[in-house]
C-alpha cells in the first residue's frame, strides 16, 4: 500500500531510519541490503522497530561498502529480495515524519527501490541530522559518531555499521539534539506531580490560610458631596447625575 492511501499517523510520531547498500549511488545500479526503523512517539522511543536484510539481486557489494557494514555477497544471497519485504516496511513507515542522517544518501536508494517495484517516491515529510547539525554546529564534525561523542550517547557496541543500529543510536542523537528529552523531563514531572505513587516519599505542602473577605471600599460623606458637586456644577447631561439622582 502506497503512503498516500493510508491514515495520516499522529504528529507525534516519528520513524528514525537508517540504511546499508552496495555502493554509493542507486543511479550506478547500486542497490539497498539493510533497513532499519525506529519508532518515536511524544518524543519517547518506544521500541517499535522494524528491520530487514534485502537481497540486491545479484548486484556485488562494493569493497569499501563491505568495510563499512561487513555485509558479504553470500550472506546477502540468502535475504529476501526488496518486493518482499516493500509492504511491511511502508506500513510500519506510515505517513510518518522520517529522521534520517545525510537524508539524500538513504532517500535515494528507497526511492529507486519504490520504482523497480512500480511504486512512486515517498512523500514523507524529511528531517535531515546532518544538515541540522551543521547548521547547529558550524564547522565541526557532524558524523554520527561525533554527534554521538557530543551529545554523550553510548556508541561503544557499534563496531560496525549497522541499519538498526545506527537508526537507534540517531534516533538517541535526535531526541538529544532537538532537546526533546528537556520536554519529556518537565512532562514526566507533570505526571507524577497530578498522580504520584503510593512509595513517593511525602511533599511538605505550604498550608493554605483562609483569610476573611475584605470590607468594601466606600467613599466618605464628604467625597461624595464633592463628587455631586462636581458632577451638577462641571458636567452636562451626565449620566451620572441619573445614577445619583436614583441613588438620592
Amino acid at each position: 500500500m502506497d503512503s498516500h492511501e493510508m491514515e495520516q499517523d499522529s504528529p507525534e510520531r516519528l520513524i528514525v531510519l537508517d540504511t546499508e547498500t552496495t555502493g554509493r549511488s542507486p543511479a550506478d545500479g547500486d542497490r539497498l541490503v539493510e533497513i532499519g526503523c525506529v519508532e518515536v512517539v511524544g518524543n519517547v522511543i518506544t521500541g517499535n522497530t522494524f528491520h530487514a536484510y534485502v537481497n540486491p539481486c545479484g548486484r556485488k557489494v562494493e569493497e569499501g561498502a563491505l568495510k563499512v557494514h561487513g555485509l558479504t555477497d553470500a550472506f546477502l544471497a540468502g535475504q529476501p529480495k526488496f518486493r518482499s519485504i516493500y509492504r511491511d516496511l511502508f506500513a510500519f513507515i506510515g505517513t510518518s515524519r522520517l529522521v534520517i542522517h545525510n537524508a539524500s544518501f538513504d532517500m535515494g536508494f528507497l526511492n529507486a527501490e519504490r520504482r523497480l517495484v512500480g511504486l512512486q517516491d515517498m512523500t514523507n515529510p524529511v528531517t535531515d541530522t546532518l544538515r541540522t547539525a551543521r547548521v547547529k554546529w558550524p564547522g565541526q564534525r557532524a558524523t554520527l559518531d561525533a554527534l554521538c561523542s557530543r551529545l554523550e550517547v553510548d556508541n561503544s557496541g557499534r563496531d560496525l555499521h549497522g541499519a538498526l543500529i545506527d537508526a537507534d543510536l540517531l534516533a538517541q542523537v535526535y531526541i538529544k539534539m532537538m532537546k526533546l528529552d528537556q520536554l519529556r523531563l518537565g512532562e514526566d514531572e507533570v505526571a507524577q506531580a497530578a498522580a504520584p505513587s503510593a512509595s513517593a516519599a511525602p511533599v511538605n505542602m505550604i498550608p493554605r490560610v483562609r483569610r476573611p473577605a475584605r470590607p468594601a471600599l466606600l467613599p466618605r460623606p464628604e467625597e461624595e458631596d464633592a463628587f455631586r458637586a462636581f458632577i451638577g456644577k462641571s458636567v452636562k447631561d451626565s449620566l451620572w447625575q441619573g445614577i445619583l439622582q436614583q441613588a438620592g
